[in-house]
């Protein structure tokens, strides 16, 4: 009968068993959403590379049932997250490697071009002693840099698995290079410049006393000077307020979490900004295969990201343009190397096809 599908060698239905697969995926992906929303709730769930990878991971082995081999995913991403990993490692080291930190560096540039340094001007103008509305705008943006690449990452794996190992690819070279940023410059943050005096850091430490300190305590504003904002009842210094905005929304533990991740991250490793560089990456990487509703989308993610770095006191604008400017080296000089060997195979193909004719 022509509505019927034959029994394939196993016996099973192939149309029975398609819905069956659909059905167990679609409870795999309920568990696993549920799981993950438990763990976040519950702070058990942190920002770090290694929970992080481990949701998507198990996100994408419960994607492919059905689909496609769940074992694809283990080969294809435990090397890319065994290399983030080693990343991770390298760079908390890097500080200890014996390079002076630069203090003043970024501050001095940002004053050169601007006239001020930019994070004092925006916190004078927009700070109030509580946070307000665009502070959890502002937080959310900072904290979606540790989920949206690897988010991006995995549905490009379960789209287009060669467009994905185009991003990897580019992805962890941006790391390395940035990597090799934090070896030979590494460079204090705004928030940190704010609670140490030009004596304090005079022989470029990497961690001084005073950057455990409260801005509070530092007069004349330290290397950033002093900040005169207009709303009066605001502190009159430079803050790091990146994670701030999750207050006013009375959701204290992401706050606690994100704090968490930061406070065992390098903390003299703002030269490149790799918040930048990373999402400006995003931007160029989605840009071709693109509608013009996605290019919006994604740039404003980078402009986003970047006003947030800068008015939070994570990164000067110097490091912005920086990490930008990596991300723009990453893009051309990969996309070169993929085209050249792109027309070799094509002339490879060619000429087996005239030495065979």
């Amino acid at each position: 009968m022509t509505g019927l599908r034959a029994p394939d060698r196993t016996g099973v239905i192939a149309g029975d068993g398609t819905a069956r697969m659909t059905v167990l995926r679609r409870c795999a992906l309920t568990l696993w959403a549920l799981v993950v929303a438990t763990l976040a709730l519950t702070r058990t769930l942190t920002f770090d590379l290694g929970p992080v990878m481990a949701v998507v991971i198990t996100g994408l082995v419960a994607a492919s049932i059905g689909r496609r081999n769940p074992l694809l995913v283990l080969r294809d991403w435990l090397p890319f997250a065994l290399i983030l990993f080693a990343y991770e490692h390298t760079r908390s080291a890097a500080a200890f490697l014996g390079m002076p930190t630069h203090w003043a560096l970024a501050v001095d540039v940002d004053r050169a071009v601007f006239g001020v340094v930019p994070t004092v001007w925006l916190q004078e103008r927009l700070k109030h002693l509580d946070p307000q509305w665009w502070e959890i705008v502002t937080s959310a943006v900072y904290m979606s840099y540790f989920l949206v690449p690897y988010a991006l990452a995995g549905w490009l794996w379960l789209r287009d698995r060669d467009r994905w190992r185009g991003f990897v690819v580019r992805f962890m070279a941006l790391f390395v290079l940035g990597l090799v940023g934090y070896i030979l410059v590494p460079a204090a943050p705004p928030w940190a410049a704010a609670r140490c005096t030009t004596e304090q850091v005079a022989d470029g430490p990497a961690f001084p006393d005073c950057i455990t300190t409260s801005p509070a305590d530092v007069r004349d504003g330290g290397l950033l000077g002093q900040v005169d904002p207009d709303d009066d009842t605001a502190n009159p210094w430079v803050e790091r307020i990146s994670s701030r905005g999750w207050e006013a929304l009375h959701i204290g533990p992401v706050r606690d979490v994100v704090e968490v991740g930061q406070g065992r991250s390098n903390q003299v490793a703002a030269i490149p900004s790799l918040h930048a560089g990373v999402t400006a990456l995003l931007a160029m990487v989605t840009w071709s295969a693109g509608t013009w509703r996605t290019r919006t989308l994604w740039v404003g993610y980078a402009a986003a990201m970047a006003f947030t770095l800068v008015y939070a006191a994570e990164h000067y604008v110097f490091d912005l343009v920086l990490g930008w400017g990596l991300a723009a080296i990453v893009m051309v000089v990969i996309g070169r190397v993929e085209r050249r060997r792109a027309a070799r195979a094509s002339e490879a193909s060619v000429d087996g096809v005239g030495q065979d004719a």
